[in-house]
């Protein structure tokens, strides 16, 4: 397959420029005599490995990608075990024991159950319905290994809903940022994105597509510590909405993100700090010690990465339009000690 025809089958045209502006650095490249620069001869080979990487690990990826129709609207998974265990987002499946329609590569629609969800950070598990032991699927990034900054990956998916003549669309492109929770990458996504997979150049999965803004040049993707830190929870169809162990300070909020792309608070765990605080059910966070809040795992960061028994000031909007209020309410972080699923 050569690089117009990899292109042209499977980049979605959002993501269409971006790949052009590699390629056409690779002509460019490809036409200067021997005493190009080394910097560019660096370039040219990264780029041919890159797309020679992908074009490898792709057509196993994407028989496990599908397609998935809820009753608000279509988004994606990945099925990720032959028994047809399918890692998507919670915001995708919503609560357990809902029944989904499940679209695979080849146009047939399945029957799936949602299992349990860790809407803390965004990670659910869904399984197909039956008894078959053969689905394809891809597996999960080694453990030893991390995602870093500057690593190249893959996203796949079914935006705008499932097309069989057109199938997956890929977006190629880098790893900008990564927090205890979630990677960051300049890959181009859309509605019917959410759920879907973020690859490494190996074909194995190193995500889950989370948070998807259109006008931004970073989308946010579940990265596999969620996943692997409530699997069993989630395979006994639980529902963790914060936890409370780990590094850090702890505030003891569940949030959400809202359709205007704000962070608000779902939930407030009793004998927290934040249950001992003026923090309420429905405020909307703007910022933190001055510093704006713009997402779930920025707002996350920024409480782990604090001390226990520090006093922060938490900046929130209360009330609905034009009624708005914002109130400055002082919180002592507590110490992260204790595992509080729920």
């Amino acid at each position: 397959m050569n690089p117009a025809s990899f292109t042209q089958r499977w980049i979605h045209p959002a993501a269409f420029g971006a790949w052009l502006v590699g390629l056409s650095l690779l002509q460019t490249t490809q036409a200067l005599d021997k005493g190009r620069s080394p910097t560019e001869t660096d370039v040219l080979r990264q780029l041919l490995q890159v797309e020679s990487q992908v074009q490898q690990a792709l057509p196993r990826a994407r028989q496990a990608v599908v397609a998935l129709q809820t009753g608000t609207g279509t988004a994606s998974g990945v099925i990720v075990s032959p028994e047809g265990l399918i890692m998507t987002a919670a915001h995708v499946a919503e609560e357990p024991g809902l029944s989904i329609h499940v679209v695979t590569e080849d146009g047939k629609t399945h029957t799936a159950k949602t299992l349990g969800l860790d809407t803390a950070t965004d990670a659910a598990l869904a399984r197909l319905d039956g008894t078959r032991m053969d689905w394809p699927h891809v597996t999960l990034a080694d453990r030893s290994t991390s995602s870093t900054a500057g690593d190249w990956c893959f996203a796949l998916g079914h935006p705008g809903g499932f097309d069989k003549n057109r199938g997956e669309v890929l977006r190629v492109g880098k790893i900008v940022k990564t927090t205890a929770n979630s990677l960051h990458t300049d890959c181009v996504l859309m509605g019917g994105d959410s759920g879907g997979p973020l690859f490494d150049l190996e074909g194995h999965i190193i995500g889950i597509h989370s948070l998807i803004w259109e006008g931004r040049d970073q989308n946010v993707h579940v990265s596999l510590a969620p996943f692997l830190r409530s699997w069993d929870a989630m395979l006994a169809s639980e529902v963790i909405r914060t936890w409370a162990r780990g590094s850090g300070a702890y505030l003891g909020v569940a949030t959400r993100m809202t359709d205007d792309v704000e962070v608000e608070i779902v939930d407030i765990l009793n004998d927290s700090p934040a249950g001992s605080s003026d923090l309420k059910v429905g405020d909307v966070i703007v910022s933190i010690n001055e510093q704006a809040v713009t997402d779930q795992p920025q707002f996350s960061s920024m409480i782990r990465d604090r001390k226990a028994g520090e006093e922060v000031t938490i900046v929130v909007k209360r009330g609905l339009a034009p009624e708005v209020e914002k109130h400055a309410i002082s919180v002592k972080l507590g110490d992260r000690q204790e595992e509080a699923p729920r």
